[in-house]
């Protein structure tokens, strides 16, 4: 590695909006905070929700039906 270009590596707390303190490392300076980290996130906790709710292509299938074109 060359001398003198490489940024600060520092010690730094990030916080998260459910109350989760992180303590590592980053060359971000100071300490900084996150709307979702893991012990949170629904995907980490296991109550994660299934998104089955179809798009639009979806509803107008339901509403109209599957339309098959006739190929001979």
């Amino acid at each position: 590695m060359k001398a003198d270009i490489h940024p600060e590596y520092q010690d730094v707390a990030i916080s998260c909006s459910c109350g989760n303190v992180i303590q590592t490392r980053s060359t971000r300076a100071g300490d900084f905070s996150v709307d979702v980290c893991s012990a949170c996130h629904p995907f980490y906790t296991g109550k994660q929700k299934q998104a089955d709710s179809g798009g639009q292509i979806d509803k107008f299938k339901q509403r109209f039906g599957v339309v098959r074109s006739k190929k001979n």
